[in-house]
């Protein structure tokens, strides 16, 4: 392009993304949005950002761009690239959360965004972080998320802070949009910009996979300190977690699939030190001979702590493997 073209005053001249940015605004929604489609989110962030920014621009720069256009500037009108104007644009081509995700990260200011996407979220995870934030702040995230997601983690949480809260909601005063942006990075941080949901899960259940070899008080007492200032992953860490004690739970046939796999030594093994009550539960998925062999065994004295530890960590780790690989299910109190 001659530098006519290129340059629309005596101080400016379009770079790329301005240049396609003005082309889209004059070919009018219904074109522009068919091309915005081969765009991909970072380009489309480009362009958008270049748009927002691009203020007026003479007819006569225009007709420059493009001269196969010209027809349609024909009419000496200017145009003016704004913030509203692409917004428009992006709205016949984009599903509306995102594009208010775009025009958040255009303008660097707070909108709805943020809360749509928390309003998303699983209500076990909602009200689980907001259990650990100070009443106020729980009442004022409340507020913004919508009614129903609102709605759906107060339900599941305890009586007194779900009345405590909405009172707290009804005293609600006016925020300052500082304070608003500074909860909207933080519950960003915390809630939505992890790594993608199957990379998440995958660390979670290599962490998981880790406190289960671990010592029960070793592993409670990292879940504690997980949960002070990430409950969410927390309670997901939890969710794949297994211990012998479990055992007892898992539905009758999960436990005659999971001892047809383990070895009667280890599961006599495990056996020691538990309780009557235990041991018959664990027993009673058993065969007539299995049963007898294991429990003559336990009448007489062996085993060390450690190896009596490490039986029942075996077993765990079997449960969960069988489970993975979709043999067995996992009984309400286990999961």
């Amino acid at each position: 392009m001659s530098t006519a073209i290129a340059a629309y005053s005596d101080h400016r001249t379009l770079t790329g993304p301005e240049k396609v940015a003005a082309l889209l605004l004059a070919m009018g929604k219904p074109l522009a949005s068919r091309l915005l489609k081969h765009f991909d989110p970072g380009e489309l962030k480009t362009i958008t950002r270049s748009a927002a920014a691009l203020g007026a621009v003479p007819i006569t720069a225009l007709e420059g761009l493009v001269e196969e256009l010209a027809q349609q500037f024909s009419r000496g009108v200017d145009l003016r690239g704004t913030a509203a104007e692409v917004e428009h644009l992006l709205g016949g081509v984009l599903p509306p959360e995102q594009v208010a995700e775009i025009m958040s990260d255009v303008l660097g200011s707070s909108n709805s965004s943020t809360w749509v996407r928390l309003s998303g979220l699983p209500e076990a995870d909602l009200a689980a972080y907001v259990g650990k934030e100070h009443p106020q702040t729980a009442a004022l995230i409340l507020a913004r998320l919508t009614p129903e997601a609102a709605a759906k983690a107060l339900a599941i949480m305890p009586r007194e802070s779900r009345n405590a809260l909405t009172r707290r909601m009804l005293a609600l005063r006016p925020v300052s949009e500082a304070t608003i942006k500074i909860l909207e990075n933080k519950l960003r941080d915390d809630l939505l910009n992890g790594p993608p949901r199957d990379a998440n899960a995958n660390t979670r259940g290599r962490v998981a996979d880790i406190l289960n070899r671990m010592e029960p008080e070793q592993a409670e007492e990292v879940l504690l300190s997980i949960a002070e200032a990430k409950p969410v992953d927390a309670a997901a860490l939890r969710s794949k977690m297994f211990s012998f004690n479990d055992v007892v739970n898992l539905p009758a046939k999960s436990k005659s699939v999971l001892f047809d796999r383990v070895p009667t030594e280890q599961i006599t093994m495990a056996l020691r030190g538990t309780d009557a009550t235990f041991r018959d539960a664990v027993l009673s998925a058993l065969g007539a001979r299995a049963r007898r062999l294991i429990e003559n065994e336990l009448n007489s004295d062996g085993g060390s702590a450690k190896e009596i530890a490490a039986a029942r960590r075996a077993i765990s780790t079997t449960v969960l493997q069988l489970s993975s690989l979709g043999e067995i299910e996992l009984s309400a109190e286990a999961a």
